[in-house]
Formats: C-alpha cells, sequence, structure tokens
C-alpha cells in the first residue's frame, strides 16, 4: 500500500489549472500549424494564423489563452494500493482548484445556484471530478478547464438501435453544423456512444482528454472517426465559423456496453483553445 498526502494532489492540481489554461497542448498547437498550409480560405488561413500566434504569446507571457478559463473538470485514475492521507482527497481537489485559479489569476466563472441566485464563488470551486479506480499504486490527474461557448453548443440524444451508424453520423454533423460559430473553430469533437444518458455523456468529454491524432483503438471506431472529421470539415463552417475546410482538428470516440433497446450517443465540443494537463504521481 502506498500512501499519499493530499496536500500532494492540492498542489499538482493548482500547477495543472494553470498549465493549462496558459500553455495549449503541443499536440494541438501542431495540428492547428499544419492546419494553416491545408486551409483552402484565405481568411480561415489568416485566422488559423493569428490563433497561433495568440498561443505563443500565452506561452511566453504565462497568461491565458483564453479569456473564459473555464469550469475545471478533473478526471483521477486512482490506483487500487493507494490510500491518501492528511484529509479528504475531494476537499484536496477544491483547494487545489482555487489556489490555481485565485494566484495564477485566471477567471473565476462558477455560480453556487445554477438558476436563482447565482452568486460567483469567487476561486472557481467547486471543480467538476470524475474518478476511475485502477490497479496499481500509481495516480493520474488530468485536468481540463471547459469554456463555456464550446459547451453550451454539446447535445445528447437518445437515438433507437435501428438508427445505427447512419443516425449517429447524422446527429455529430447536424450537431456541429448546429453551433456554427459559437463554439470557436476549429473545434475538437468529443463522441460517447452507448452505456446510458450519463454515461455516454462522460464518455464525450473523457474522449476530450485524448492527444490530437491519436485515435480509438478499435478499427471500427477509428474508421468512423475518420469519416466524421471528414464530413464535419465539409460543412463549411470553418475557422471562427467564417468558412473554409478547418472546421474540426480531431473526432474523438469512446464507447461503452449499452442495453439492448438504446443506442445513447452525446456530442461535447471543445473550441480551438482545447486545454489540458496532466501529472503521474
Amino acid at each position: 500500500m502506498r500512501e499519499i498526502d493530499v496536500k500532494e494532489i492540492s498542489a499538482a492540481v493548482s500547477r495543472l489549472c494553470k498549465e493549462a489554461c496558459y500553455y495549449l497542448p503541443e499536440d494541438l498547437l501542431k495540428k492547428l500549424k499544419d492546419s494553416v498550409k491545408t486551409e483552402e480560405s484565405p481568411l480561415g488561413r489568416e485566422i488559423l494564423g493569428t490563433i497561433v500566434e495568440n498561443a505563443n504569446l500565452a506561452k511566453s507571457k504565462n497568461v491565458p489563452v483564453c479569456q473564459d478559463t473555464g469550469l475545471t473538470v478533473v478526471f483521477m485514475e486512482i490506483g487500487q494500493e493507494v490510500h491518501f492521507t492528511g484529509g479528504d482527497l475531494y476537499t484536496a481537489i477544491h483547494e487545489g482548484v482555487a489556489d490555481g485559479y485565485v494566484n495564477g489569476y485566471l477567471r473565476k466563472s462558477s455560480v453556487n445556484d445554477p438558476l436563482f441566485v447565482r452568486k460567483n464563488t469567487n476561486d472557481n470551486t467547486p471543480g467538476i471530478i470524475h474518478t476511475t479506480i485502477v490497479p496499481g499504486e500509481k495516480v493520474n490527474i488530468t485536468v481540463c478547464p471547459k469554456g463555456c461557448g464550446s459547451e453550451n453548443m454539446g447535445a445528447m440524444k437518445m437515438l433507437k438501435p435501428a438508427d445505427g451508424v447512419d443516425g449517429v453520423i447524422k446527429f455529430v454533423v447536424d450537431t456541429v453544423r448546429s453551433a456554427g460559430p459559437n463554439p470557436c473553430p476549429p473545434v475538437t469533437v468529443g463522441v460517447g456512444i452507448g452505456g446510458n444518458m450519463e454515461r455516454a455523456a462522460i464518455l464525450a468529454k473523457r474522449s476530450l482528454t485524448r492527444k490530437v491524432g491519436v485515435h480509438n483503438a478499435d478499427p471500427k471506431y477509428t474508421e468512423l472517426e475518420k469519416q466524421l472529421l471528414d464530413l464535419v470539415n465539409k460543412t463549411g463552417v470553418g475557422p471562427s465559423g467564417l468558412g473554409g475546410t478547418t472546421t474540426a482538428v480531431a473526432v474523438n470516440i469512446e464507447y461503452a456496453p449499452t442495453h439492448i433497446g438504446a443506442l445513447p450517443v452525446a456530442v461535447n465540443l471543445n473550441c480551438h483553445a482545447a486545454r489540458r494537463a496532466e501529472i503521474e504521481i
């Protein structure tokens, strides 16, 4: 049994919040740079160039790449041989989020009541936490600040099994087309298929933590990802929704077993600032 003091978790989460908001992942930045060369629209190329320039400036100055530093989504894979000491794990994660956002000068965007009071919590807590127990004695933490412009454009639908692959394709492409400029394209499209209503949504969100260019391990889903990316980029939405051939940089699919009478599908979009940072402890 390995013991980990929760203070170490707080410190890691704080650092990851800042890193994720300051520095775009290198795989994403490379894809954006490559897209400048392949984008067919002159205006689209100019927009993509500005996006890359903005990311480089944010990195050089240690400032947020976007003013909307989002709600903090934390994925944790926890080895079953790990024992946390020194306090409650979730409290430690929230403390890390608060420290990262306050001392990292990141915008605080969380309100305590979604409907009536909507009072800002002033430290971006609580974070949204997803934990998975895995074999071993290590902890992997991935922090994904999620802005609202792209989050608002997500969708979930309970398709019928008879809708099949064609139904999934139509739903995903229609969702991106309907979103238009609102999620700040080029987007990363996360798709969750199977499970039930909440499982599909979490699968879609989890898929967004994957590196650009890394496909689902199942060849059938790899081909579907490639097909969807091609179709999404043919919608003509383009960079910033102003037309072009680079509407998305990737389509990532995760799937899970489901009920014989169900075909749940969720779509979660990341803006061009698809932020994530991770650490293994």
